[in-house]
C-alpha cells in the first residue's frame, strides 16, 4: 500500500511542470496535487467551495494555487484559466477529477437528473480539456490529460446515470489519442474502485466502506493516495507510451463483477 506523504516517484518527476486539477480541494484531487507537488510540480487547484482549497494552499504551500470555481459555468472556467495564465506560461498536465452524482434507482432517475449529472462529468471536462489544449498543450505539442472514472465499469446499481457518464470518459481519453497524439498529448482514463474518500463516507459512513469492501478480491478499500500516485506516474516520463487506453485501480473488483447478491424478481 502506497504509505501517505511518500511518493514512490522520484522527486524530480515532475520538476518544472504546472498541473491543473479540478476538484483539487478534497479526496483524490486533494491527494493527487499532492503527489504532484512532491515530485517537483506547481499545482492550479479548482473547486465549488473555497475551504477545502485554502486547506489544500495551506498545506501544500507555495507550489499550490487555488481558486473557487464551478467547471460547469465557462464564465467561471474563464476566470479559473486566465488566472492560471497569469501566474504560470504553460500548462503540461490536466487532471480532470471533478465529478458528482446521486445515488438513486434507475426508474426514479428523470432525464433532468440524468443531464445534470452528465453536464457535470462529461460535459465539463470536455470544455475543461479542449480549453486548456486549445491554450498550452497544442502549441506547445505536449501535454498529458487524465479523466478520473469508475469500476466496475460494467455499471453500478443506484448509480446507472454517473456509471454511463464516466463511461463516456474512456472514450474520450482513446479519442484524444487518436486525434492530438499528433500534438504530443496523451490522455488516461483513471478508473477508480471504492477508494476511502470524504465523499464516499459521505453516503454511509464507514460502515458502507467495509460492507462494499467485502465484495472487492482485495478485501479493503484502496486510498486517495493509491489513485493519486498512479497518476502521477502515468503522467511522468514512465507513462511516456501509455494512451488511449483506461488504468484501472479497484483492488480487483472490475475483474470480480460487482459480485453482490442480485435483488428478488417482483412479482
Amino acid at each position: 500500500m502506497v504509505e501517505a506523504g511518500r511518493s514512490p516517484l522520484a522527486p524530480d518527476a515532475h520538476a518544472g511542470k504546472v498541473a491543473i486539477i479540478t476538484g483539487g480541494g478534497t479526496g483524490i484531487g486533494r491527494a493527487t496535487a499532492r503527489a504532484f507537488v512532491d515530485t517537483g510540480a506547481r499545482v492550479a487547484i479548482c473547486g465549488r467551495r473555497t475551504e477545502p482549497l485554502q486547506d489544500a494552499v495551506r498545506e501544500l504551500g507555495d507550489a499550490c494555487f487555488a481558486m473557487p470555481c464551478d467547471i460547469r459555468e465557462p464564465d467561471q472556467v474563464s476566470g479559473f484559466l486566465d488566472a492560471v495564465a497569469a501566474r504560470h506560461d504553460r500548462v503540461d498536465v490536466l487532471i480532470n477529477n471533478a465529478g458528482g452524482q446521486f445515488p438513486a434507482p434507475l426508474e426514479q432517475t428523470s432525464l433532468k437528473g440524468m443531464r445534470a449529472v452528465h453536464r457535470l462529468n462529461v460535459d465539463a471536462s470536455w470544455e475543461m480539456t479542449q480549453r486548456v489544449a486549445e491554450r498550452w498543450m497544442i502549441p506547445a505539442r505536449s501535454g498529458f490529460v487524465t479523466f478520473v472514472g469508475f469500476s466496475p465499469r460494467r455499471g453500478i446499481p443506484l448509480m446507472v446515470h454517473s456509471s454511463m457518464a464516466r463511461s463516456a470518459l474512456e472514450t474520450f481519453a482513446a479519442g484524444i489519442a487518436l486525434e492530438w497524439s499528433r500534438y504530443g498529448i496523451r490522455a488516461v482514463c483513471v478508473a477508480a474502485g471504492l477508494v476511502r474518500t470524504e465523499g464516499l463516507l459521505a453516503y454511509g459512513g464507514e460502515e458502507l466502506v467495509e460492507r462494499y469492501a467485502r465484495e472487492v478480491p482485495m478485501q479493503r478499500p484502496g486510498t486517495a493516495d493509491e489513485v493519486a500516485q498512479t497518476i502521477a506516474f502515468l503522467a511522468s516520463s514512465g507513462g511516456g507510451y501509455i494512451t488511449g487506453t483506461t488504468v484501472v485501480v479497484d483492488g480487483g473488483a472490475d475483474a470480480w463483477g460487482l459480485a453482490d447478491t442480485p435483488p428478488p424478481l417482483e412479482p
